[in-house]
């Protein structure tokens, strides 16, 4: 099935670079596709074309009568399907790739420019190059998720309505030239249905992994935008810190000018106190 070190590394690179459902929908991918595929389907399937026999000596009549009950081989199909899936995964991957090279290149240019702080700071990644799920790249996450929910879905109605999920082992044809409606018959009916519902729940398991991240991403950002941020108020036993500023709401600003408005009372009254023990002290003395 190709270059297997080739594939591991693709895997590494987009693990490395999505959430955990990502992963997991990932390792379904290569794990319980690519690999079964390669391994078992392949044989199953060997001899789909000539396993196919019907019942009758006209020439032409066999193989026009298998191209009508197989538009496409089911390796085929899937083969398609796999690529067409992980195309938007890609494409993703070469995003977050050119973002990762331009924060690097800025980083650089950091270390060497004497006015660091008057560039701008990286926004996607870390020290380590570790990739953080924001801004445009969560738009261009969320957006191949959208496109691989759709695709599989696609294939998924597409098998059903070339093929349906359970291979019969005699199909009536009367295509030309065939002269009568002949029977024709297929090898191993049982076992490549088998596989057909082992790669339909594969499909659909991937399809709820992507439903799943989809939802888990958008319930992620909803509640990073709808948390509060509060301002501590400002006191001797509370000092305010070096924090970055946020704005205060409407309730800590009028608990603020409360707690100034005592402290400038006592204040206040302490210092109305003083002057009158001073001018007692004052009139005692001159008696």
């Amino acid at each position: 099935m190709g270059d297997w070190g080739f594939l591991s590394t693709l895997l590494d690179k987009v693990q490395s670079h999505s959430t955990v459902i990502g992963k997991i929908w990932m390792s379904v991918l290569f794990l319980f596709r690519i690999m079964v595929l390669g391994a078992g389907a392949e044989s199953v399937w060997g001899d789909e074309q000539s396993g196919f026999i019907c019942n009758t000596q006209q020439p032409g009549c066999e193989n026009v009568c298998y191209d009508w009950t197989f538009p496409i081989s089911h390796i085929r199909f899937w083969v398609l399907q796999i690529i067409f899936v992980s195309t938007p995964t890609l494409m993703y991957l070469g995003h977050a790739m050119h973002i990762i090279h331009k924060e690097n290149k800025l980083r650089e240019r950091q270390k060497r420019s004497s006015e660091a702080r008057q560039l701008k700071m990286p926004k996607y990644t870390d020290e380590k190059g570790k990739v953080k799920i924001k801004g445009n790249l969560l738009g261009s996450y969320l957006t191949q998720i959208v496109f691989k929910i759709i695709i599989e879905a696609a294939f998924i109605v597409g098998q059903y309505y070339l093929y349906g999920f359970v291979m019969v082992p005699m199909f009536p044809c009367s295509k030309k030239p065939c002269p009568f409606t002949v029977e024709c018959y297929m090898s191993r009916p049982t076992e490549k249905t088998i596989f057909i519902i082992f790669m339909l729940v594969v499909a659909c398991i991937s399809l709820l992994l992507n439903i799943i991240e989809m939802f888990y991403l958008i319930g992620t950002r909803v509640r990073c935008r709808s948390r509060p941020h509060h301002q501590k108020i400002t006191s001797a036993e509370n000092p305010a810190s070096l924090s970055a500023p946020s704005w205060p709401t409407t309730e800590d600003a009028l608990r603020q000018n409360k707690l100034n408005m005592e402290q400038e009372s006592s204040q206040s009254i302490g210092g109305l106190d003083g002057a009158r023990e001073e001018k007692r002290l004052l009139s005692e003395g001159n008696h």
